[in-house]
């Protein structure tokens, strides 16, 4: 299996310490950097490019959320796990505006960060999981949601997307992963992987959310409400 590079941003060198010793032991990830505040994250990814970068939200001088958006948009395949207040439905939204592909509570158990980090680098986006989880949190981003497809500005034009492609953002939306969304439609991991990348070029977007936001202000997908809302 090939080594995962990553990025440590974090205000206390202790936690930095902590988290480093911690992955030593899992040959699979390589700490590659580390960072005490928001601005020293973006020029430290810029000059590193990691695979992925663990990070604190409230970080000073730039806010984590902001750090965030910044890295997606120069380099949108980094995932991002965010340590945050999960059970903020205010928060999540904002998180997954911003293109992260996980939150985790500051307290999180090594074991369940390490299974976090796998599902990351496999092109998952656990923070879905947020919504469907946390019924307060669901109505939040529903909610969000909702506004954005209300927005004046929403244009109902031609979709340059093929029927598969909205499909699969249509799963997406849903908060579908890869792997969900391959057994859905009876394809492979890496057919969902392509499709994606060619709705990322086609609508020229930085990431997946940014994808479902695009397409549902101009009346190409709808939103899928779980079960139970």
């Amino acid at each position: 299996m090939s080594v995962t590079t990553l990025i440590i941003v974090h205000t206390v060198s202790l936690f930095r310490d902590g988290l480093r010793y911690a992955l030593s032991s899992t040959p699979e990830y390589r700490v590659i950097g580390e960072a005490s505040n928001g601005q020293q994250a973006i020029q430290l990814v810029d000059q590193a490019d990691p695979d992925l970068v663990v990070m604190d939200i409230d970080l000073p001088g730039v806010h984590g959320l902001e750090v965030a958006r910044v890295i997606k948009r120069s380099h949108p395949h980094i995932g991002i796990i965010l340590f945050g207040p999960t059970n903020d439905g205010a928060t999540v939204v904002k998180a997954i505006r911003a293109g992260v592909s996980a939150m985790v509570p500051p307290n999180i158990e090594f074991v369940d960060l390490l299974a976090t980090l796998h599902q990351v680098r496999r092109g998952e986006y656990p923070i879905n999981d947020l919504v469907l989880t946390s019924p307060e949190v669901a109505a939040t981003v529903l909610e969000a949601f909702r506004q954005m497809v209300g927005d004046d500005d929403v244009q109902t034009v031609f979709s340059p997307l093929s029927a598969r492609e909205l499909e699969v953002l249509e799963l997406v939306a849903a908060g579908r992963t890869n792997r969900e969304i391959a057994a859905q439609l009876d394809i492979s991991n890496q057919t969902v992987k392509n499709h994606i990348s060619s709705i990322l070029r086609k609508l020229a977007v930085n990431d997946r959310t940014q994808a479902v936001v695009y397409a549902m202000r101009r009346g190409w997908i709808k939103v899928v409400l779980p079960d139970g809302l």
